[in-house]
């Protein structure tokens, strides 16, 4: 993870800054210190390293709004591999049951690894189960190790099946040990300043997990610490059915009347929001993680996000859990987004560049990263270099849009915080190949 002060990514082909104008520079370079991003132009010079970037296009890095890292462990499960979202989590709950840290662990190495291969350098993670004496903690190690941008979430359940609720009994927690462990990690971990490589946010697994009370204690406990607040929401027919069984009203007024609106919260998937919900997102700056192939996979629908653009909508992208996607790979999500967005509205409903925009600064937007998602002097140092000279892109005429539309669909150079996470398309700061074997060791055991 060292790196000299100085690095001068050097004569790309196309830099996509993302900036105010959406600029795109051709033959350009970028010089980068101590972690920020402090000039762009051509022919720069530095006494530090020099990384040539001839033949690519060097975007922001991707911005993943949202994932459940530990999932990763189970991907392609028999019996939750044909379900409905409700059906697919009651198969892989005893699974997850028997977890530990370790599990934690190695699972959220290989997740983070896979995202950094497909050019992500920020990410959420969104935790909401601790089984056999796991925390937050084990993932938060994991990202320090691989060295990517982190804003884990201390999620929850308190409803188990006895009472109403999905999860098991064995898988639920109680409120009050909730609320502490939000506080601890929130005090030990989050890192409010410009630039951090570590923020915490508090996310109540969904309102079908926890109560009312805890919904609205969390988000007391956030605004009290200043920290982000995420959850699932109107994710597809099910839980529409149930917002309307258990509280009488719609998912959108079921956030709103407990303060889960405003800048400070994002929710992952809205497939099924109408047009008031969308209104009243767009007026409070709420934000989404859109979850474009776990909403395929597990027949949920599709996402109204061409409306919820257009209305104002800070729309973002989400790999989401490994187990219902069941891959992690984020430029692909932009894809599917686009072609389902073309499905749904039209082939002129979204274009290339607008996927990627979404990939990039629309995923800093919503994580409140004013730091990240752009390629600007001041701005953090988040770099994806892509080389389009390969089979993907052979004959593509525009290198840009070929990114979300033919590939490569992985980087071969990923910087964070000007420190080089991917070199030449091999992940540069673990054993990626020993984390691989510990992982199939894990998935072995639990499959027995």
């Amino acid at each position: 993870m060292s790196s000299s002060p100085e690095t001068l990514i050097r004569n790309a082909r196309v830099i996509v800054t993302m900036d105010r104008d959406r600029n795109e520079l051709a033959d350009s370079d970028i010089l980068v210190r101590d972690g920020v991003i402090t000039k762009i132009g051509a022919a720069l010079s530095t006494q530090g390293n020099i990384v040539d970037a001839r033949g690519c296009v060097v975007t922001p890095g991707l911005v993943n709004t949202h994932h459940h890292l530990y999932q990763t462990l189970t991907r392609v499960v028999p019996g939750g591999q044909d379900a409905l979202l409700f059906g697919w989590l009651k198969t892989l709950y005893p699974i997850w049951a028997r977890f530990g840290p370790e599990e934690m662990r190695i699972s959220a190495l290989v997740g983070l690894a896979e995202l950094a291969l497909t050019g992500c350098s920020l990410t959420s993670d969104h935790l909401y189960l601790y089984p056999n004496g796991s925390r937050l903690d084990d993932t938060i190690d994991a990202a320090g190790e691989i060295g990517l941008r982190f804003h884990p979430t201390r999620g929850a359940m308190s409803i188990g099946e006895s009472a109403g609720g999905l999860p098991p009994d064995a898988l639920v927690e109680r409120e009050r040990a909730i609320l502490d462990d939000m506080l601890r990690v929130v005090d030990t971990f989050h890192d409010p300043a410009e630039g951090a490589m570590l923020r915490v946010g508090l996310a109540p697994c969904s309102p079908f997990s926890v109560s009312r009370e805890l919904m609205r204690d969390a988000a007391l406990l956030a605004r009290d610490k200043g920290v982000m607040l995420h959850t699932h929401l109107a994710e597809n027919d099910e839980d529409i059915a149930y917002s309307l069984a258990k509280f009488g009203c719609r998912p959108g007024q079921y956030a709103e009347d407990l303060g889960w609106t405003g800048d400070d919260v994002w929710h992952a998937h809205c497939v099924k929001l109408d047009s008031s919900e969308i209104d009243l997102f767009a007026r409070s700056r709420t934000g989404v993680a859109h979850c474009p192939c776990s909403n395929c996979r597990l027949g949920s629908g599709i996402a109204p996000v061409r409306n919820m653009r257009d209305r104002g909508v800070n729309v973002a992208l989400g790999v989401d859990g490994s187990a219902s996607n069941d891959a992690g790979n984020l430029i692909s999500e932009a894809r599917q987004m686009l072609l389902l967005q073309r499905v749904a509205n039209g082939a002129d409903a979204m274009a290339a560049r607008e996927a990627l925009e979404i990939a990039t600064l629309g995923g800093a937007r919503v994580l409140g990263r004013a730091d990240c998602g752009s390629i600007e002097p001041g701005k953090r140092a988040d770099i994806a270099v892509w080389d389009v000279s390969g089979i993907e892109a052979a004959g593509a005429w525009d290198p840009v849009a070929a990114l979300v539309l033919s590939g490569p669909a992985r980087v071969r150079d990923l910087f964070v915080e000007g420190r080089q996470v991917v070199r030449e398309g091999q992940i540069a700061t673990i054993d990626l190949p020993r984390v691989i074997a510990d992982q199939n060791r894990l998935a072995r055991r639990l499959m027995g």
